[in-house]
């Protein structure tokens, strides 16, 4: 079958480095992040670095976009489904999260 796509590596990556944070010490999500760093948290728009690290997996799907950056979305089903979407972008020989939208499942259909 062969190797994975290199941006399906960076983002598989990024997304297990994120939980890891996510679920050991929350506080150092601004790590990933930079200062233009959107998150959009249950329909409520937050940016900056400070403010996005404040408002803090059964399925990854990634997707290149053509200006070089790189789309992942999680769905999830721990005790309530959700879903997560980040959009990663290489700046200065690192990969940050510019973008960050989460959802909880409105339905569950297990």
């Amino acid at each position: 079958m062969g190797d994975k796509p290199v941006w399906e590596k960076i983002t598989s990556s990024f997304i297990q480095h994120y939980y890891q944070l996510f679920d050991s010490n929350r506080t150092q999500l601004g790590t990933i992040c930079n200062g233009v760093s959107c998150l959009t948290w249950e329909g409520q728009q937050v940016h900056r670095k400070a403010a996005t690290v404040e408002k803090f997996i059964t399925a990854q799907h990634h997707q290149p976009t053509p200006d070089s950056c790189i789309i992942s979305m999680v769905v999830g089903q721990p005790i309530m489904g959700f879903h997560q979407m980040f959009q990663l972008k290489n700046i200065n020989d690192a990969w940050v999260c510019t973008n960050n939208m989460f959802r909880k499942a409105l339905r569950n259909f297990s």
